[in-house]
């Protein structure tokens, strides 16, 4: 028997929409609304008087699933939460606040239970397991973060693979040539976590085409995780010039560990931090980075949610451009010429 999430996938459009069509609460186009009837026709659908009223009914609550897991940068994940909570309340509604340990299971509950209106998910995997939950449940759902196939899926993330090429294009520019990119916890990776792979890809790319020699060491949040990478690489590598550092957590220790080492920055080595601003100000030198824009993903996820439940429309993917601040982290690469640098 067809369910009120096959009409809406039938249809191309939000669960909430075939709601609003039967329940005649909000007003949807005369395209969409013959859409979802044609749909409902060819898949014979008969939902019940009960369920009709109760689809019609609003909680006025949003369900914000977060990891709680220690290979996650938390400043960042409570700056997603605020983006979504100030946002939120904007439109009238309260968040609910879930965690990834519930998994597919807690989706499931808050859909049946009527708890909230909607869901947005973070810390999304290439392939994850929540999405089909999301669907089945014929829920609304926004991700932050993109999976290896989001089609007919609302998404937002800054592009990753964009930012991985602007931190590889401004050490070039400088002059590196042998670039060390400490990426984030082994765990992140092995998840196939989306922002991860994504930053890693870019990097690459644009390793492969600027002919840079580049290798990935994933470090865990740990001054002795730091250490101990920081060592490997400069043993197996000691010409190294510079560092791209995505992992928040050890960007404190590694500045210290550095001026230990005696590698003086940006005299003898450089790095390039993909980060908040806020913590790219805090070192010394600042760090040139690309700003990780933590609030404005929960701000964004919250808008597109509200486009999504209130027109029916679904299937977009918002990449939030990246931009590159050059601060006293990184100079011309040692026994290089200098060449003009400017920002990215």
């Amino acid at each position: 028997m067809a369910t009120l999430a096959d009409v809406a996938r039938h249809a191309g459009v939000a669960a909430s929409t075939v709601s609003y069509v039967l329940s005649g609460k909000r007003s949807v186009s005369e395209a969409t609304r013959r859409r979802v009837q044609r749909s409902i026709e060819l898949l014979n659908y008969h939902p019940h008087a009960g369920a009709r009223a109760l689809a019609s009914s609003r909680a006025n609550v949003l369900a914000l699933i977060v990891p709680l897991r220690g290979d996650l940068y938390v400043p960042v994940m409570m700056q997603i939460a605020i983006g979504v909570v100030t946002t939120a309340r904007q439109f009238g509604y309260d968040v609910l606040l879930l965690t990834n340990d519930e998994g597919s299971d807690g989706i499931r509950r808050v859909a049946s239970s009527s708890r909230a209106d909607a869901i947005i998910l973070t810390d999304i995997g290439m392939e994850d397991g929540r999405i089909d939950a999301v669907r089945k449940a014929g829920i609304d759902a926004v991700l932050i973060g993109v999976p290896a196939d989001p089609a007919g899926l609302d998404c937002v993330d800054l592009d990753f693979a964009e930012a991985g090429r602007l931190c590889v294009e401004h050490l070039t520019r400088l002059g590196h040539r042998t670039v060390a990119f400490i990426g984030e916890a082994e765990g992140i990776y092995r998840r196939h976590v989306g922002f991860a792979e994504r930053t890693l890809r870019g990097i690459r790319a644009a390793a492969a085409a600027r002919g840079v020699d580049l290798v990935h060491r994933p470090c865990e949040g740990s001054y002795e995780a730091a250490a101990g990478v920081l060592a490997r690489i400069l043993e197996e590598r000691p010409h190294t010039t510079a560092l791209i550092v995505q992992n928040e957590a050890i960007i404190p220790p590694l500045m210290s560990l550095l001026r230990m080492a005696g590698r003086t920055v940006p005299e003898h080595v450089s790095i390039v931090a993909l980060c908040p601003d806020q913590l790219a100000e805090q070192t010394s030198p600042r760090l040139t980075s690309v700003n990780m824009p933590a609030q404005e993903l929960g701000t964004r996820a919250v808008d597109l949610l509200m486009r999504r439940m209130n027109d029916g429309d679904s299937g977009e993917v918002v990449l939030i451009p990246p931009g590159l601040t050059v601060r006293g982290s990184t100079a011309q690469a040692p026994g290089t010429e200098e060449q003009p640098v400017s920002a990215l």
